[in-house]
């Protein structure tokens, strides 16, 4: 059997070192921002007002996980948002023919993690990028979740008050959604970071064809990671369809861009090899500070999409720059 290669052979893995971690600067933009608009608003540093912004990035966080993990091998998903869509049509679905809720939830994530599986197939066995690939799924499911529904939003509200717990409820004043989000980030950033199997998600997206002379199956290890990223995308719609008792087959349009832009900003390369979920939640995290101030200034909706616009090339562009510094070293 054929053994990952040695750590002084590939791309250094991320560790716990304080001060070396790309993330300390995220978290110091993200306080400075904080700090300026508790001056800016008094509304700013209210418990409903962070709690507000908790909820409204959790969610979506799960699916942050997912393509996170994704870019660290080299590839992309532009179908995410129409998979958390997916998954609450079929949930909807299902439960109003006469299915019980849990087992709605649980074909729903299976289906999803199938269209990861399509998306995985025309990578390693076609041989379409990433990109192509999931761009022609993202259109395909968002027209199958049209389909299932006529267009028309699934009032779910007879749905068990057991289920909407997971989208709705507290525990000790924390929802729910906020707890099944740290979960989520904590067990997959201790493993991305120690993990021996996660060595071979690093080492094929920084050198593939090394990886693969390696001995490593770099084929099936950017299969699964696709599966594993539509299947997160798939939990989070069955969380959406709890929190919010409906199925609107419009749902996500965009998340996409969203969910990229964060782990982008947290350090994660597009060219693959390098990323850590934490920054990425983070970068999540600075994106919703942004959106939040902008509303508390009361700043015009068509400017907010600029603003998070020029923050995404800013994070390319430095990326970019990064990587072009690698490479003349």
């Amino acid at each position: 059997m054929a053994e990952v290669p040695a750590r002084g052979a590939g791309p250094s893995l991320p560790r716990w070192r304080l001060g070396s971690l790309r993330e300390t600067g995220l978290l110091m933009i993200i306080a400075g921002l904080c700090l300026a608009m508790s001056f800016a608003s008094p509304y700013f540093l209210t418990w409903d007002n962070v709690r507000a912004m908790l909820m409204s990035f959790s969610i979506e966080g799960i699916v942050v996980v997912g393509m996170t993990v994704l870019l660290i091998v080299g590839g992309i998903d532009l179908s995410v948002g129409s998979v958390v869509c997916l998954a609450m049509v079929i949930t909807g679905k299902f439960f109003l023919l006469g299915l019980d809720a849990w087992s709605a939830s649980a074909l729903a994530i299976v289906a999803s993690a199938g269209v990861g599986a399509l998306i995985g197939g025309c990578v390693t066995v076609i041989g379409l990028s990433h990109f192509i690939a999931s761009l022609a799924f993202m259109v395909i499911v968002r027209g199958l979740c049209l389909a299932l529904t006529q267009g028309t939003p699934q009032s779910l509200f007879a749905l068990p008050p057991e289920f909407k717990f997971i989208g709705q409820g507290m525990v000790g004043g924390v929802p729910v959604v906020i707890l099944i989000f740290g979960v989520v980030v904590l067990m997959s950033d201790f493993l991305l970071r120690r993990a021996t199997l996660m060595r071979k998600v690093f080492y094929t997206g920084s050198n593939e064809k090394a990886a693969l002379y390696s001995g490593i199956r770099t084929g099936h290890v950017k299969f699964w990671v696709t599966v594993l990223c539509s299947a997160l995308a798939g939990l989070a719609g069955v969380i959406y369809t709890a929190r919010f008792g409906a199925a609107t087959p419009t749902f996500g349009v965009g998340m996409e861009l969203n969910v990229i832009a964060a782990v982008v900003i947290g350090g994660a390369s597009l060219k693959g090899g390098s990323g850590t979920v934490l920054g990425a939640v983070l970068g999540l995290a600075l994106l919703s500070v942004v959106s939040s101030s902008l509303i508390l200034l009361d700043v015009s909706p068509y400017w907010q999409d600029a603003i998070k616009g020029l923050i995404l090339l800013t994070a390319v562009t430095v990326d970019h720059l990064l990587n072009v510094k690698k490479v003349m070293r």
